[in-house]
């Protein structure tokens, strides 16, 4: 079963401890767009991943839902 970008990234923020804001600033971007990804109303590109991949020194996979685990 796939699993959506947003359910992904809820989970990711919750098994860290981190806020919207604090994973917003981490990354680089504003958090109303974390925002939009946690509603599923938009996904990120493929730069802003990247991003996500190298800040928390993790697989890009993860968050693709390619693998259940970082």
């Amino acid at each position: 079963m796939e699993v959506d970008f947003k359910n992904i990234l809820k989970d990711f923020l919750e098994d860290n401890n981190l806020t919207q804001v604090s994973f917003a600033k981490t990354i680089g971007v504003k958090q109303s767009q974390v925002s939009e990804w946690l509603k599923g109303k938009a996904k990120p590109g493929y730069d802003i991943l990247k991003r996500m991949a190298i800040a928390f020194n993790i697989s890009a996979d993860y968050f693709l839902g390619i693998s259940e685990s970082y």
